[in-house]
């Protein structure tokens, strides 16, 4: 049988870009494809920024020019292979030469992911590449799918190729007013009427994609359901709910040889789900060595690694941190956000210096030494798409305690004494002090049944949330797609 063929169009993908989860889906998600039955190829941009090891390996493939802003604009492609996968790279220094993936101009970033869309589909005639699919992926790629149906419609090659359109935060959508995008775009005025990519006086492109799409994802099943409603659904609840028949929830995966607590460099002792009671917690001793805390592997220790963010639930922990301060618990911290919450860190790490520990950057290391040194891993976020930390903290056996809400609510079985059943603790309701009595209630667990504690762990490190589980899912949707 013939391969499926799919590209994935994303403007970052690991290890060449990085700024968020998208990257990780868009650059490690494609080895995971069954390969005798899927050809999953991956297409950035060429920025100038990615690593100079990494650049020095791309080869060059051709240039073309494509018809944009009123002139005819170059556009080069590369090519690399990495772990079986083919990378494809869109050149334009004029575009692309940056410091950085975005810029703080909107308007400037819409050109560029505008004319990113348009270049990734005008070289694929002259690939030898014609996908079955084109997977999109957030705002940046809006436009594939509606000039896939649009302009690009005209050219036989292009007639018949389906797209999806995945959704990794609702909250970013590309929006800027109609007569810019529509002028940098080239699309007619009927594209940016209200049912298609127009919202007030606006342009959305994201809205674009979602309309013009075959299928539309997003990264958990909780948050399609969620993004049908008002609260979360940032003015396109209407649009999502019309399409929820195309819309799928598929969770997010983790690399579980990066993330592999039997393996990890970082950590200090290396342990499994067979002998964690005895090796995990000397993890903990020398973390609270490293960080000035008290010495103790019985104290439970509770970690965060976020962006001290809103949206991370970080205002409900300002309010009761001096009450959970009072507890037998360690606290440790690392990231970096908000002046505010950097700040409340520093400073109750100074006011009970042997039990908080407030790191305010961003470390890799640390990062997996807190995912193997802690018992309980905090992320009561007010919405979440999809979540990574929950993901990372089951692999490590570090119970999590967080808000039921999009992909947390999928990822984390709430414990259940009862049936014994649970792979950590949660709460509903947005409140500081349900999340308080939720990590109090973790604490009565953790000190006082430490066998369904333990059993929890086991639990937790048993789960398979690796990327395989997500290419089965996306595996499903392809051939629902093309009818196979």
């Amino acid at each position: 049988m013939e391969k499926k063929k799919v590209l994935f169009v994303a403007s970052e993908a690991v290890p060449f870009m990085k700024t968020g989860g998208l990257a990780d889906v868009a650059g490690t998600l494609p080895k995971y494809f069954d390969s005798d039955k899927y050809d999953v190829r991956v297409m950035i941009p060429k920025y100038a920024c990615m690593r100079w090891e990494l650049t020095q390996q791309l080869t060059y493939l051709f240039n073309i020019r494509v018809p944009f802003c009123g002139e005819d604009r170059y556009v080069g492609l590369f090519e690399m292979e990495r772990d079986g996968v083919k990378f494809y790279f869109v050149d334009n220094e004029f575009y692309f030469s940056g410091f950085s993936a975005y810029t703080d101009n909107v308007k400037w970033d819409i050109e560029r992911f505008i004319f990113f869309s348009k270049a990734s589909l005008s070289v694929l005639p002259n690939l030898g590449f014609r996908p079955d699919v084109i997977h999109c992926h957030d705002w940046q790629t809006g436009l594939v799918p509606v000039y896939l149906k649009g302009i690009f419609q005209d050219n036989e090659f292009f007639r018949g190729i389906r797209s999806v359109m995945t959704i990794h935060n609702l909250k970013f959508q590309g929006v800027y007013d109609k007569e810019s995008i529509q002028g940098i775009s080239g699309l007619p005025g009927y594209f940016f009427s209200d049912d298609k990519l127009g919202i007030y006086d606006d342009g959305n492109m994201l809205k674009g994609g979602i309309t013009y799409a075959d299928k539309v994802t997003t990264v958990s099943n909780s948050y399609a359901q969620e993004i049908k409603t008002p609260f979360y659904g940032e003015h396109l609840d209407g649009l999502l709910k019309a399409r929820e028949h195309d819309l799928w929830g598929i969770v997010n995966g983790i690399d579980y040889e990066q993330f592999n607590p039997q393996t990890d460099p970082h950590l200090e002792v290396k342990y499994n789900v067979k002998n964690f009671r005895k090796e995990k917690k000397k993890n903990k001793v020398a973390l609270q060595k490293q960080l000035g805390l008290t010495p103790d592997s019985k104290v439970m220790m509770i970690g965060i690694v976020s962006r001290l963010t809103d949206q991370k639930g970080l205002d409900l922990i300002a309010y009761v941190l001096d009450e959970i301060c009072q507890d037998s618990i360690q606290l440790v911290v690392l990231g970096t956000g908000e002046y505010r919450y950097e700040e409340m860190f520093r400073h109750f790490a100074w006011k009970y210096p042997d039990k908080v520990s407030a790191n305010i950057y961003y470390s890799d290391e640390l990062s997996h030494k807190i995912y193997g040194a802690c018992d309980a891993f905090l992320m009561p976020s007010l919405f979440e798409p999809c979540g990574l930390s929950q993901l990372m903290s089951l692999r490590y056996g570090t119970l999590p305690i967080v808000r039921e809400t999009g992909g947390l609510k999928d990822t984390v079985e709430p414990f259940n004494e009862f049936e014994n059943r649970g792979t950590g603790f949660s709460f509903a309701n947005y409140n500081a002090h349900e999340m308080m009595a939720t990590v109090r209630y973790a604490e009565q667990v953790f000190y006082d049944k430490k066998v369904a504690w333990n059993r929890m762990v086991d639990r937790a490190m048993k789960m398979d949330y690796s990327w395989n589980t997500s290419a089965r899912h996306y595996e499903l949707l392809y051939d629902e797609m093309l009818g196979w």
